[in-house]
């Protein structure tokens, strides 16, 4: 029999089993470092910290089955002194990602106004309907706690949901309902057996497209392009959401704050200020977003084992202008990320892993590949180019890392085993072999012959169809049938013939052209002219524009239509339709003639000659 000092403990072991649950809830505390010593947060700890200045409860409540806490029975907690209830701000909107065909991730940060011992969490509260106006059935609602151990985010999963569905969600204070914040739009996928011609009520699925987007360097105009003047349902990230650089924007309005990024408030703070943008804010709360990571999500030029100014080394990392080693930078970046980012933990026991796969019913698997920080072996760091040019036919090198290698081998035949239609592969960087003047970029697949030709020859040998690789990094738009790279003997530039599939190499967001910075039209089609002559896949460029692409896809076509911004030094609306492709199911190619023999920026390879 307890005694009445022995009570109190007990009590304390209930309601920490209860308090911990809410601090899990929130997948920011346990994604991507759960049980990782150096660098998890562990809400064991917090809690115990948050229960150190609570009073027990005097009632034994082990038999009671309910998420509330502290009082177990759903009561009100604006009197409670256990949690924060002098009010909350919803400072960066709403947002959702991963989307599978019973669940979705909900995102939003609500930090307390004042300033709350930091043993005291906020309790935010959420629900998800069909109803735009949330009223009538909610579909799944819970609590969850945050604290400035993640930055007062708040990430948590939406689960029993229904496939192929739209759905709007909505936070508030668990301590004051009547805070609350904006509503934000979302969506599951289908079932992985639904028939291709019946995904999104048999209506074509349309994925937005973006990569690069660096803050100072001009306003975030694409994604509300996006979100207000397009259908897109999905948008998609293939990285760069953040740069880690400082540069000069104070003349548009731009100027970022801190320094180069290196600890985790440095990586906090660079996520914050990008989150202010008002065009971000609608695109995210427009719908559900699935993204990787690039480079610069940590540091330029980034491999598995550094960056361009910040290398462990046996003489340490003096020459690092952050002022830290790579592996501390690296971990810190990547903690932000999922503190902030709308993004499921792929595999417990691999935390750097967000390769995964999206089955989006029989129309199409979307395979997202992690070509940067994975297992990336040493890219041009600008001191070893010619090192790496030595080095990129070598057999044994490696973009992707041989376990995600495999892993995506095995993707592509049991996404067309299954009856999928389209195979499309988000990742990072081009593609297609690129000869820009004379010289070769060996940052992207171009410095990993090796292991493209061995994506090839796989896509070839196992006759894989409708493959559409989707690419970002270079700050202009490519658009190349898939091929052995210049290989004459086995492909027709004018017909298409002999091509495997097709790529879609987007221009960044405000990231500088790399046929030079703030270049004009007409002077960018003068490289663009030479650049579809020399390279034998590439069927159109285009260098002056930022902006992104759409897919619109239904089961027997897929039509690509890239979007230009005609200022980003101010925020505003105001793009155009620059070029439309249209790629047919089987045809592995790019219809003919190539985006109808016509475009409004940039140069075809074969300006209104009509291919068969």
């Amino acid at each position: 029999m307890f005694s009445t000092l022995v009570l109190p403990l007990a009590l304390c072991f209930v309601a920490l089993c209860e308090a911990t649950a809410l601090y899990d809830r929130n997948l920011a505390y346990r994604s991507p470092f759960a049980g990782h010593s150096q660098s998890s947060v562990d809400t064991r700890e917090i809690e115990k910290r948050h229960i150190a200045h609570v009073r027990r409860q005097t009632e034994v409540a082990n038999h009671f089955d309910d998420e509330h806490y502290p009082t177990f029975y759903g009561g009100d907690f604006s009197n409670s002194p256990f949690i924060w209830s002098g009010g909350l701000n919803f400072t960066h909107s709403v947002a959702s990602g991963d989307p599978l065909d019973n669940s979705v991730l909900l995102w939003t940060r609500a930090v307390p106004i004042g300033n709350p011992d930091q043993s005291v969490p906020v309790c935010v509260s959420f629900k998800i309907s069909s109803s735009s106006e949330l009223h009538g059935d909610i579909v799944d609602s819970g609590e969850a706690f945050t604290s400035y151990d993640v930055d007062w985010t708040l990430k948590v999963e939406a689960t029993g949901l229904h496939p192929d569905t739209k759905y709007f969600f909505q936070f508030s204070d668990c301590t004051n309902p009547a805070t609350q914040s904006v509503i934000g739009t979302t969506r599951t996928l289908p079932s992985p057996d639904t028939p291709a011609n019946q995904v999104n009520g048999g209506k074509p699925l349309t994925l937005a497209v973006f990569s690069c987007s660096q803050y100072q360097a001009g306003w975030f105009n694409a994604y509300g392009y996006a979100a207000h003047n397009t259908s897109a349902e999905i948008f998609v990230h293939l990285g760069d959401y953040i740069y880690e650089s400082l540069g000069n924007g104070a003349p548009i309005g731009r100027q970022t704050l801190g320094r180069e990024l290196a600890t985790i408030h440095d990586y906090r703070q660079r996520l914050n200020q990008y989150r202010t943008d008002a065009s971000l804010v609608a695109a995210h709360q427009s719908g559900p977003w699935i993204t990787v990571w690039d480079d610069h999500e940590v540091a330029d030029q980034s491999w598995k084992a550094g960056t361009a100014d910040s290398n462990d080394s046996t003489i340490g990392c003096e020459f690092s202008p952050s002022g830290a080693c790579f592996t501390d930078r690296k971990l810190a970046a990547v903690r932000a990320y999922h503190e902030w980012m709308p993004i499921r933990q792929v595999d417990v026991d691999d935390k750097l892993r967000i390769w995964r796969n999206f089955e989006i019913g029989k129309l199409l698997d979307l395979t997202m590949l992690d070509t940067r920080q994975y297992d990336r072996d040493i890219t041009d760091l600008y001191y070893n180019t010619e090192v790496i040019n030595t080095l990129s036919t070598f057999p044994n090198r490696s973009l992707m890392g041989f376990e995600q290698e495999k892993w995506f081998f095995n993707q592509l035949s049991q996404s067309q085993k299954r009856g999928a239609v389209w195979r499309v592969v988000g990742q990072q960087i081009v593609f297609t072999q690129l000869n820009e003047s004379g010289s070769i970029d060996v940052d992207a697949w171009d410095g990993y012959r090796a292991n493209r030709e061995r994506i090839i020859n796989y896509l070839y040998d196992n006759k894989i169809s409708n493959t559409v690789v989707l690419s970002g990094d270079s700050h202009a738009n490519w658009v190349s049938d898939l091929a052995h790279p210049n290989d004459s003997t086995t492909y027709d530039p004018l017909t298409g013939k002999g091509a495997i599939g097709v790529e879609f190499a987007g221009t960044a967001v405000t990231s500088g052209s790399s046929f030079g910075t703030n270049i004009s039209p007409a002077a960018a089609d003068v490289k663009s002219t030479a650049y579809v002559a020399a390279n034998l896949d590439l069927q159109w460029s285009e260098g002056s524009y930022r902006g992104f692409f759409t897919l619109t896809i239904d089961p027997n076509t897929m039509h690509t239509t890239f979007y230009a911004m005609r200022n980003i030094t101010f925020a505003n609306l105001d793009g155009f339709a620059s070029a439309n492709f249209v790629v047919k199911a089987g045809e592995n190619r790019l219809s003919r003639p190539v985006a109808g023999g016509s475009t409004l920026a940039g140069v075809l390879k074969f300006n209104g000659t009509k291919g068969v």
